[in-house]
């Protein structure tokens, strides 16, 4: 048995794997390179990003740059994996910038907006 500890978007897990009778030996694949990913926008300083949990399509923006809003307001809706999810303020503040318009693709940790 061997133990690893991988990070799933930010989340830590401890995992145990058995190794299997003729697989010890055998050296493990190296592993290919991630293509470059798109640089992610930063949040401005004293802001706060706001992420793409998932990969997905943008179906409204509910909020617009200098409109503020309230923990627990929906800001956006994603659907992924044909489910609407909202995506909410964290906490109380005002709209920063807002980087995405209904309709477009969206991968997982992209910047749909930021809150000042």
């Amino acid at each position: 048995m061997k133990k690893y500890r991988v990070n799933v978007n930010g989340t830590q897990y401890d995992i145990t794997l058995e190794v299997l009778e003729g697989e010890a030996a055998a050296a493990p694949a190296p592993a290919k390179a991630a293509p470059a990913a798109a640089p992610k926008a930063a949040a401005p300083a004293g802001g706060q990003a706001i992420n793409a949990p998932m990969p997905g399509t943008i179906l409204s923006v509910n909020v617009t740059p200098g409109q503020a809003v309230k923990k627990g307001d929906v800001l956006v809706m994603l659907e992924a994996m044909k489910m609407e999810n909202e995506i909410m303020a964290p906490t109380d503040g005002t709209v920063g910038a807002v980087n995405v318009t209904k309709g477009q693709s969206v991968q997982s940790g992209d910047v749909l907006l930021t809150l000042a």
